[in-house]
């Protein structure tokens, strides 16, 4: 049986984003911290680092973060990037301050383009992520896609194919499931994660997408009650959808 592992207080809070080491110690001193309803005084004091420690310390009156493989899903609102770095509004902006301190740090699980919304998985569980984007996994990713001009009617034996090249690739794409909503509107599930690869699709059938929301990654949907900007943490048996 492995060996729970242990850390001190204030070094498992400080790597989760919540402060400083010193900060932590004062925080402590003022009652801002609780284990199992007491409170926590000492924070070199070194504890259990198990999964139910959420449910058993406080942080100024709050359940701790997820220690270990927090997963959150985001309704991807429209114009913002899927990035740490670049210029303009970041989709890590909508999560809490202290999420972006954390070691390791959180990633989303593949992008979504600026202008693409909706479902977008992010964690500090790197395992999970190569999981769920490994192309050996077949993850499916469900679209809704709005287009510009009518359907022509052919583009479902066209994208099932496994025939499709996009421009200035040199293989062909994997089959994929096309279900016709009306004369403009599709859902497209995909298995890969190339480089624009919806809109690049309808492109090459000489149609463009004005609008794309992604509404479903494996067996897991988008909530309809989480609107866009809003976050969840997932629980494992949501987690465990995706790979249904």
């Amino acid at each position: 049986m492995a060996k729970t592992p242990t850390s001190r207080v204030d070094r498992l809070l400080s790597s989760m984003g919540y402060g400083s080491r010193t900060e932590m110690a004062r925080m402590a001193k003022a009652g801002g911290i609780l284990l199992d309803g007491a409170d926590l005084l000492d924070v070199t004091k070194r504890i259990p680092v198990t999964r139910d420690l959420p449910s058993r310390m406080q942080i100024d009156g709050e359940p701790l973060d997820p220690v270990v493989g927090m997963v959150i899903l985001l309704n991807k609102p429209l114009g913002m990037t899927c990035s740490h770095k670049e210029d303009g509004p970041l989709v890590h902006d909508i999560l809490p301050r202290r999420w972006k301190l954390r070691d390791p740090a959180i990633s989303t699980i593949g992008r979504l383009d600026k202008q693409t919304t909706g479902l977008l998985l992010l964690t500090d569980d790197g395992d999970l992520l190569h999981r769920v984007i490994s192309p050996k996994r077949h993850v499916k990713k469900t679209y809704r896609a709005r287009l510009a001009r009518p359907l022509a009617g052919s583009e479902g034996a066209l994208f099932a194919s496994g025939t499709l090249m996009l421009e200035g690739e040199h293989k062909p794409l994997a089959p994929a499931e096309l279900e016709v909503v009306s004369d403009t509107e599709a859902l497209l599930s995909v298995t890969e994660g190339r480089y624009h690869q919806v809109r690049r699709m309808f492109a090459a059938t000489g149609n463009h997408v004005d609008d794309l929301h992604r509404e479903r990654l494996g067996g897991l949907s988008l909530p309809e009650d989480l609107a866009p900007g809003q976050w969840k943490l997932l629980s494992e048996d949501e987690l465990a959808l995706i790979f249904q």
